[in-house]
């Protein structure tokens, strides 16, 4: 994880993301640095965004903390995996710079049709991120899901978050 300092003093406060109908971007966004593949295969990486419980959350400002408020409403959101731009690339070329996901956009708009990442309000969040090796019996750009098969995920506590409409906690 790049940018885990300033991730780690969001994570001390608990991190909020703004989430609206049109699609918000990260922040911070989620930035990695991958080693340990194969130099001349080909690989895709992306980024889902999955829930950390099935609690619903609410912030209770006398005590600046975020409670739970009960159990999450059970839409059938299926995580949307986002697909890097550069995919897919030499696991030579991924290892030489630093993958950022600083284009993914939140929504909380059900109902969207631009590729954004669907979550719903005060509900807690974690990011991960998956290194596909190319298959040649799927074509992987058309994606919807995880193949069940080559498939590395790495996920980091420190990026998770609440999603909010309005930041909550004067601190973030």
């Amino acid at each position: 994880l790049q940018g885990s300092e300033l991730w780690r003093r969001f994570h001390e406060i608990g991190t909020e993301m703004i989430i609206t109908k049109a699609g918000r971007r990260m922040f911070p966004s989620v930035r990695v640095k991958v080693k340990g593949l194969e130099p001349l295969r080909q690989y895709y990486i992306a980024i889902d965004v999955v829930p950390v419980d099935s609690k619903r959350y609410r912030y209770v400002y006398h005590s600046s903390q975020w409670m739970v408020a009960g159990n999450t409403d059970h839409s059938c959101i299926t995580p949307r995996l986002y697909i890097h731009p550069d995919s897919p690339c030499s696991g030579e070329t991924w290892m030489r710079q630093i993958i950022s996901f600083d284009r993914v956009k939140l929504t909380n708009n059900e109902m969207d049709d631009k590729g954004h990442i669907i979550l719903q309000s005060m509900h807690k969040y974690k990011p991960r991120v998956h290194v596909i090796a190319q298959d040649s019996r799927f074509d992987l750009a058309q994606i919807q899901s995880l193949p069940a098969e080559g498939v590395q995920s790495f996920s980091f506590q420190e990026t998770e978050f609440t999603t909010v409409t309005a930041y909550q906690n004067q601190q973030v």
